[in-house]
């Protein structure tokens, strides 16, 4: 059995005042691993901290790992830097076309420190790579011995080990000792059917527009400007000032603009207020509903479709399924 593991930057790349650790560094490193009757094919990829990848990056990454599944690996592992984890799992979900597990981790705390985390969510990962319980569900998190989807993990906290959650569903499973225990399968959804080549991408690109107490507005013009979608993270169900909204409605006449709340957690609503600026209104004025998707969630999915060239009525579809 082989596992093909992909080693990017990050805090588990990190010893002290030492340069940068390889994979097999990393690898070498998990008590167990060995035991696990896995070969683990290592390849060092791009050597930054998540913050500094691209989409571009991740795809490229992504294409690795597929091609090593088409050749007979068992599953495939990427470790990163924890910053955007959240993201880089989604953006893989997203075209990741195999049953075969695509697992993401990382690490809060480097080796230099007191409780080191990266070598037990390594050794998780692997596990997971290699179970036949995960097969079908996509690109996965495994962190502090849970199974989080891609598309609903978040990082929560700025230090804790225990920083990713699942705030609407919890995590899929945990790992128990030596076993992986899938206690729920979500939905999933066929891949999108392309993958936008790295001039589409920077032809498309998508701002995040965060409501705010007392804004007037100004910024909202400057964010979508020279921007091809717009992402809204409301305020509670998907509301912002009702003088914003007849700004964002214009918006939504030139580009895609995507409704989501800040919350952290939940959906935004369609047709349960009615003021100016609720989601009623602002989805009236040609907004799309982001459903359950965070904004930052909902941000890597409309890029991803305007880059391979999909229309309103195809994006708006696309939310209504993965939303």
């Amino acid at each position: 059995m082989r596992v093909a593991l992909f080693a990017l930057g990050g805090t588990i790349s990190v010893a002290g005042g030492t340069p940068r650790l390889t994979g097999e560094q990393i690898t070498a490193q998990v008590p167990g691993l060995d035991g696990l009757g896995a070969h683990i094919d290592v390849q060092d990829v791009r050597a930054v901290p998540s913050s500094g990848l691209t989409f571009t990056d991740v795809l490229d990454v992504v294409a690795a790992a597929s091609r090593a599944v088409a050749e007979g690996a068992a599953g495939a592992v990427v470790t990163q830097g924890t910053d955007t984890l959240e993201e880089t799992a989604f953006l893989a979900d997203l075209v990741w076309p195999h049953a075969e597990p695509l697992v993401l981790t990382g690490a809060m705390r480097n080796t230099s420190l007191a409780g080191a985390d990266g070598p037990a969510n390594v050794l998780a990962a692997v596990r997971v790579a290699i179970a036949p319980e995960a097969r079908g569900l996509g690109a996965l998190v495994a962190f502090n011995d849970q199974v989080h989807a891609a598309r609903r993990v978040r990082k929560t906290h700025s230090t804790s080990t225990a920083t990713f959650r699942s705030p609407d569903t919890g995590p899929l499973g945990h790992v128990v000792e030596d076993r992986v225990r899938i206690l729920t399968v979500p939905p999933r959804h066929e891949p999108l059917p392309y993958r936008p080549d790295p001039q589409r991408l920077a032809a498309n690109r998508v701002a995040v527009y965060t409501a705010v107490l007392d804004d007037d507005g100004t910024l909202v013009d400057d964010l979508a400007r020279g921007r091809q979608g717009l992402v809204v993270a409301g305020f509670g169900v998907g509301h912002v000032a009702g003088a914003l909204a007849p700004r964002l409605g214009a918006l939504a006449d030139r580009i895609p603009v995507v409704l989501t709340s800040r919350t952290g957690g939940g959906s935004v609503l369609r047709d349960t207020y009615r003021s100016p600026g609720s989601e009623t209104d602002l989805l009236s004025r040609g907004l799309i509903d982001g459903g359950m998707l965070d904004p930052w969630k909902a941000r890597v999915l409309l890029r991803l479709l305007l880059a391979g060239g999909a229309g309103r009525d195809v994006i708006a579809a696309a939310f209504a399924v993965r939303g």
